[in-house]
């Protein structure tokens, strides 16, 4: 589990979670299904061994994620490779904004 902060706009959050959910489906080989909300989007992604959730809202980012027998063991670099994803999309985002 992991938070990042993000903007003040649900827009470019869900910009951001979209291209994250793209690099998902394309390098991971995860489904990706996004669920819209008022307030919020949630992602649910998965693929053999690995299932989670990406909610979205204005300010935030909460990724949830379970991880299979197999793929515990990679835990840490699982979660630092999910992490620079983000960072990297909520980066280009942020140079787009400037």
């Amino acid at each position: 589990e992991f938070r990042r902060v993000l903007f003040r706009s649900l827009e470019r959050a869900r910009q951001v979670a979209q291209d994250w959910a793209g690099y998902a489906e394309k390098k991971l080989d995860m489904r990706c299904t996004v669920q819209r909300g008022s307030d919020c989007d949630v992602i649910e992604f998965n693929r053999s061994g690995v299932k989670g959730t990406l909610t979205v809202t204005a300010d935030r980012f909460d990724l949830q994620a379970q991880l299979g027998l197999l793929f515990k063991a990679f835990a840490g670099k699982i979660e630092a490779e999910t992490g620079r994803m983000l960072d990297e999309a909520l980066a280009k985002a942020s140079s787009k904004k400037a």
